[in-house]
């Protein structure tokens, strides 16, 4: 495991003389999705894996070589500057100078902050300006340096977006908000913007004609996420303070630039192909950052090495993390699942279950209590027998016994619930009674929520928020999942004109990015990146290159990320070949195939791994690979390509379930791939009660902490079962326990590294 590079100024203090790069925070969230957990603290000090954002924050900061921060805060701020105080930041030699801006009670938004930066006169050179809620180890050096450089010949550029690939069923994308990005083939300036939301519903974006005359070759996406991190040059604020209008960042800064008459001025995009960035805007996205988190997604900043809390965690099998000091108490009888964080001190009683949690310091958990998909702040304790699934409890919450809250649920801290007692689904608990009445809150608008904030503030952790779908036909989805007013006949047609508009029509169903005239067809396309990964395969050319390669072509054909995806994961099936009478043989070639270029369906941009799963059963449904089906899906979650959640979430997808498809071999066969995968799961669930049943209680006592332990992993019995489909489906669903080859091995007890590099 590589360590994190020191940042440039690290060992040094800074020079006030000399030209530092700067950053901005806007702590502030400006609304209202985390209530009641924000009546007493604000959203960036709300813990996420035992750090409080703000601490994630400055590490991203940090990794960019950011030497000068400016923490902007209103609600709470006397909190935010006590935490700033205590943190390894304001040490001698941190590196980075952080200083807390308390602005105005009077600042609603982030426009007034910006405002206020100028009337201040803080940044004096080009700045980062980040949310103080962003999780990121991009680094953002590199997009400075290119901001710099463009500004060199062209003084009208004043700001450069962060972006990134994704499909649309990113756990990270919003699934209430989108944006539409027109971008310049040649330049990346971003030529036009507008920010769709949920609700009201809006499937139609209108670009101005004349933009389109004067750039030929353009791209419009909305294929990305838009990670909040902008380079901006000085004039920035200025032109905040021209412009009292502009409050929100997007939906008023950007597109009015970009649609003044006036102002002549230019932003750009930098679409990043490597790193991870993602802001916790709402619960949804601090459970799917959470989970990214803790599958190492964020490497470096992991809970093992570099967690930003200073907190040292051993890491186990199956991303088990717990806390490294011996305080951590753990029953023999207890279970803890994969994908969880335990914090110090913290005990765990007889028979009790945690699974894919955060639980915080100091907490206690009762004796056959379950804890599934939940995030537990510190200083909390669970009764015996209670069940608390998708949901959020905050600091000093005592949940009594036989108390069951259901999912999406918030509660405050220092709440008492219980004994006996039920919570619905999507409840929110506080030990404050209706708004704040002393102006505090960290969002604490005097003015009513709008619609839209409604909608927002009800995106709640566990609801997959279906009716605010954006559909994008250019990634993987299916009819029961968009709500989408056109047809799908509707969903490939051309740019409308007419005569008598001076505006271009774009259905949002459309393709994420829409081809530019005399470009390759679709099945055009297909043919070259076929030969063009022939040519890799038969020369031997590094995943690094045929990525490059592929990237090219895509950015020649313009045609939407999931085409490349499926391409590229149709030519890896089928260069495997089908050995039959010997199923020993026939793992090794597929693990040969999958190990040597299935990195390659990553490198290629856009990592989703649950579209790759989806993908990978449509290409085999018609395929004659379709026995291979499980093997090859083994083969992927052995390469870290897939995870064990990933399997999970695409076998609850209505599309991986064939819904709304006409009954034919087709759809016979995305069934049997369901069944291997339904069979699949069934593996994991035994392997990880095999794991915890095989836990010595000297060795738990003894270290207070789980130990992996070596786990004799069986073949699947390749004998008759009762119909012959059920068979076939056994035999193809490979062995999906990690190990070193296919044949029965036993596991060293060493830790995988996974998605880190």
């Amino acid at each position: 495991m590589s360590s994190k590079a020191a940042p440039a100024g690290k060992d040094k203090l800074i020079d006030e003389d000399e030209e530092v790069l700067q950053a901005v925070i806007l702590a502030d969230s400006f609304n209202k999705r985390f209530r009641p957990l924000t009546t007493r603290k604000p959203r960036c000090l709300l813990p996420i894996c035992n750090a409080p954002l703000l601490d994630w924050t400055f590490e991203s900061l940090a990794l960019a070589g950011v030497q000068e921060v400016f923490v902007i805060c209103r609600s709470h701020a006397q909190l935010v500057k006590e935490a700033i105080k205590e943190s390894k930041w304001s040490k001698p030699g941190s590196g980075m100078k952080i200083v807390p801006i308390m602005t105005a009670k009077e600042t609603f938004s982030p426009g007034d902050a910006m405002r206020d930066i100028y009337t201040r006169g803080l940044v004096t050179s080009d700045f980062v300006l980040v949310m103080g809620d962003l999780v990121s180890n991009i680094r953002i050096d590199e997009v400075v340096r290119v901001h710099k450089e463009r500004r060199k010949t062209n003084k009208d550029a004043i700001m450069t977006m962060v972006v990134k690939e994704s499909g649309v069923r990113h756990r990270t994308r919003a699934r209430g908000e989108s944006s539409v990005f027109v971008l310049d083939r040649e330049t990346s300036e971003c030529l036009y913007y507008e920010a769709l939301t949920g609700y009201p519903r809006n499937n139609v974006v209108r670009i101005p004609r004349e933009m389109l005359a004067t750039h030929p070759e353009v791209e419009i996406r909305n294929d990305l996420i838009d990670c909040s991190i902008d380079v901006c040059s000085v004039e920035v604020p200025s032109l905040f303070q021209d412009n009292f209008d502009y409050l929100d960042i997007r939906r008023d800064f950007v597109h009015g630039i970009l649609t003044s008459d006036l102002l002549m001025k230019n932003i750009h995009c930098y679409v990043a192909k490597d790193g991870y960035a993602a802001r916790v805007q709402d619960t949804r996205s601090y459970e799917s950052i959470s989970k990214d988190i803790l599958s190492r997604w964020t490497f470096p900043l992991v809970p093992d090495d570099n967690h930003p809390g200073g907190h040292i965690y051993e890491h186990t099998r199956g991303n088990r993390y717990i806390a490294k000091d011996d305080s951590v108490v753990l029953a023999r009888t207890c279970k803890i699942g994969t994908n969880t964080l335990i914090g110090s001190s913290t005990q765990v009683s007889e028979n009790a279950s945690i699974d894919a949690s955060v639980i915080g310091q100091h907490c206690n958990i009762g004796a056959g209590s379950t804890v599934s998909n939940s995030y537990i702040f510190e200083n909390t304790v669970i009764g015996a027998n209670c069940t608390i699934e998708r949901s959020i409890i905050g600091a000093g919450v005592n949940i009594k016994d036989n108390t069951h809250i259901a999912k999406g649920c918030l509660i405050g801290d220092g709440v008492i619930v219980g004994p006996d007692s039920v919570i619905q689904p999507y409840e929110r608990l506080s030990t404050r009674q209706g708004p704040p009445v002393n102006g505090n809150d960290d969002n604490d608008d005097e003015e009513d929520d709008s619609d839209l904030e409604e909608v927002e503030a009800s995106m709640f952790l566990g609801d997959s928020a279906s009716d605010l779908d954006i559909s994008d036909a250019g990634s993987i989805s299916s009819d029961s999942d968009s709500e989408s007013d056109f047809s799908d006949t509707d969903s490939h047609a051309e740019l409308e004109s007419s005569a008598g508009r001076s505006d271009l029509s774009l259905p949002l169903d459309m393709p994420s990015i829409i081809p530019g005239s005399g470009l390759m067809a679709d099945s055009e396309f297909r043919i070259e990146v076929k030969q063009s990964l022939e040519r890799a395969f038969s020369e031997g050319h590094s995943v690094e290159n045929a990525a490059v390669e592929l990237k090219t072509l895509r950015m020649a054909s313009n045609v939407p990320l999931s085409r490349v995806k499926e391409a590229v994961v149709a030519a890896i099936v089928e260069k495997i070949p089908i050995v039959d009478g010997d199923p020993a043989v026939q793992r090794r070639k597929i693990a040969a195939v999958v190990g040597r270029w299935g990195e390659l369906i990553n490198r290629i941009g856009g990592v989703d791994p649950i579209e790759t799963v989806c993908i990978l059963q449509a290409h085999c449904a018609t395929s004659t690979r379709m026995p291979l089906f499980g093997q090859i899906l083994a083969a992927l979650y052995q390469e870290d390509i897939v995870e064990e959640d990933d399997i999970r979430a695409w076998h609850k997808l209505p599309i991986a379930q064939g819904e709304g498809r006409k009954p034919g071999p087709e759809t016979e066969n995305l069934q049997r791939c369901l069944t291997i995968g339904a069979h699949m799961i069934r593996q994991f669930d035994e392997q990880e009660s095999d794991s915890e049943e095989e836990e010595s209680e000297d060795e738990v006592l003894k270290a207070g902490k789980v130990v992996a332990k070596p786990v004799k992993v069986e073949e699947t019995p390749e004998t008759t079962e009762e119909s012959e489909s059920e068979d076939d489906d056994s035999k193809s669903s490979g062995d999906v326990s990690k190990e070193a080859d296919s044949t029965d091995v036993e596991e060293d007890g060493e830790s995988s590294e996974d998605s880190e590099e």
